[in-house]
């Protein structure tokens, strides 16, 4: 089983370093670490008195290493689920905030959970998890990656703009559909025909 460390930093090397895409409403990013967050967090990386760009850049891996650890594992309680759960649900807090929670909250309503989806792990959250792991672990955690996937997907049916997240120019699958793949068993991976049947309605 990975540590907490282990999957903070393979979160930072699938993000990858310095980018400032136009179509990201996170803005310009580093090592998955957006100049949003900087700000939130009041983090002057260079102690220039202002929290910019130039920050951004300046992030180094260790840093957003830390800042992924405090932030979005044990701030929202990532730690109290199922530890089998948890570098998936860390994963996409990273990528998504508290949607990652919203995500479990409406997969354990459909699960026939009564739980709020407010992206908070609460006690009610966290019961409900912790029942719904105990009866199907496996099958749990292929079903969050699942709903992941789903979520991306409809992302991009919203946005056309961020349809380049979900499906390269090739019209192969794009990095967020490979990304909630990651973790699920690869019988659940999308074959390149039902990927392409998916996508098919974007032109």
């Amino acid at each position: 089983m990975q540590t907490v460390e282990e999957i903070a930093k393979s979160i930072v090397a699938r993000e990858g370093g310095f980018v400032n895409d136009p179509d990201d409403p996170g803005g310009a990013t580093n090592h998955g670490v957006t100049i949003h967050t900087l700000r939130r967090l009041g983090l002057d990386v260079n102690r220039d008195g202002a929290v910019n760009l130039a920050d951004v850049q300046q992030l180094t891996q260790d840093q957003a290493t830390e800042i992924f650890i405090t932030h979005y594992f044990h701030k929202p309680k990532i730690a109290q689920l199922p530890r089998p759960l948890q570098p998936s649900v860390f994963d996409m807090y990273v990528n998504a905030g508290a949607n990652a929670v919203k995500i479990l909250q409406r997969l354990l309503r459909d699960m026939g959970f009564d739980v709020a989806v407010d992206g908070v792990l609460g006690p009610q959250t966290l019961g409900a998890t912790g029942r719904a792991y105990a009866a199907a672990p496996a099958q749990m955690v292929d079903a969050y990656a699942v709903a992941r996937r789903n979520y991306y997907f409809g992302l991009a049916d919203q946005r056309p703009a961020s349809r380049k997240y979900a499906r390269t120019r090739a019209g192969k699958k794009g990095g967020w559909i490979k990304r909630a793949e990651e973790f699920m068993s690869p019988r659940y991976h999308l074959s390149i025909r039902d990927f392409n049947e998916r996508v098919a309605a974007w032109g």
